[in-house]
């Protein structure tokens, strides 16, 4: 009865202390990666990253739980997050097509426990 107990009680301690985190930064898993339209570096967009998401939540950036900008080569990079999935939505401005420029479009990412993935961000007009 008293090892029943114990083992009740440690796999319950370890469930809480190697959980999973939902909705919080501070993990080892890093995405990394190029916003790109038809090939080309979108400098300067910026990503929306919905934690949780295996699907598109939508075009209401208010629905997403933070964001990073690219840099001037169109690479981005996202850090402290945890194991688990995540949408990254990405807006930005391509001037070599017609007038609005704006291009848009997103992927599910799923990490693994202290896990780094590179990944191509298409968007499209």
């Amino acid at each position: 009865m008293k090892k029943n107990i114990f083992l009740i009680i440690a796999i319950s301690l370890s469930l809480f202390f190697f959980g999973c985190k939902k909705n919080e930064l501070g993990g080892k898993c890093v995405i990394e990666g190029k916003v790109t339209h038809h090939s080309k570096a979108i400098a300067e967009a910026t990503i929306y990253v919905k934690m949780g998401a295996t699907e598109f939540p939508g075009d209401d950036i208010s629905k997403y739980d933070f964001e990073v900008t690219a840099d001037a080569n169109g690479n981005f990079k996202v850090e402290s997050l945890y194991r688990g999935e995540y949408y990254l939505y990405s807006i930005g401005k391509d001037f070599t097509v017609p007038a609005p420029w704006l291009v848009k479009g997103g992927i599910p990412v799923k990490l693994r426990y202290n896990e780094s993935k590179t990944v191509d961000l298409p968007v499209t007009e």
